[in-house]
């Protein structure tokens, strides 16, 4: 079992809901949940927008490989209704997203899996609830 975290963003929609609705999805086809932050409201990251987000980090406990958790995650944002994954930088308002943003100690460098997410630190939507989640644990 790896300890991971991962990072979630909703700012379409009913955003609340929708954080719910991929914690409940991840608890089904992830594995078990340890902790989940509070949700806060920030700014858009990157990108201009009149919407708000609400984001949140999860520690999870999987069995799941790396790549494996990539496939499931993109599949939870595709039912949850995200249309397109941001490219080159361009990012863009979405019902969900979610990032990998830990998987235990490992160090991944792919084109498409980066471990640890390369610019979590840079993002205090993320790090805030992530540190107050390694407060907890």
């Amino acid at each position: 079992m790896a300890d991971i975290y991962l990072s979630l963003g909703s700012n379409l929609g009913d955003r609340h809901t929708l954080l719910l609705s991929a914690i409940e999805a991840l608890i089904e086809r992830v594995g078990r949940l340890v902790a989940s932050s509070s949700f806060i409201e920030t700014e858009p990251w990157g990108f201009q927008s009149k919407h708000q987000f609400m984001n949140a980090v999860v520690l999870m406990q999987t069995e799941l490989s790396p790549r494996q958790l990539l496939a499931v995650t993109q599949d939870i944002e595709k039912q949850l209704g995200r249309t397109a994954k941001s490219e080159g930088g361009a990012y863009h308002d979405r019902p969900i997203d979610i990032d990998i943003l830990l998987y235990g100690d490992l160090h991944i460098n792919q084109p498409d899996l980066i471990i640890p997410h390369p610019r979590m630190h840079q993002r205090d939507f993320v790090m805030r609830p992530l540190n107050e989640i390694r407060g907890i644990h």
